[in-house]
């Protein structure tokens, strides 16, 4: 992956997780990772912990950044975040998966996205 790209996926997931704390969310973790992969963004609002994946791109030309977001990375996502549930300190009353997509400067949250 080039510089550049990795620089947007930053740009991004810094401006995700200023929308969660906006909108009232604690960042619990960014850029999780195991060796079966990473989390992005981890963020707990009272009892609920979301997992959010964010997905960034520079233009619409090959669709919405969401549409990245197959089968796969859903299954691979499910199994990252119980390992991530293993470590936590208590388990959460309820856990929900998040999709945030950027382009340019717009950020939208699919809130429970699967």
């Amino acid at each position: 992956m080039t510089r550049e790209r990795l620089a947007l996926g930053a740009c991004g997931e810094d401006l995700v997780a200023r929308w969660y704390e906006a909108n009232g969310w604690t960042v619990l973790d960014r850029n999780w990772k195991v060796r079966a992969g990473e989390l992005d963004i981890v963020v707990q609002r009272g009892r609920i912990v979301v997992f959010c994946e964010v997905k960034t791109r520079s233009t619409l030309l090959f669709g919405s950044p969401a549409e990245a977001v197959d089968y796969d990375k859903r299954r691979r996502l499910r199994h990252l975040a119980a390992l991530w549930l293993d470590d936590a300190p208590r388990r959460p009353a309820e856990i929900r998966f998040d999709v945030a997509t950027v382009v340019g400067d717009v950020v939208e949250v699919i809130e429970g996205a699967f």
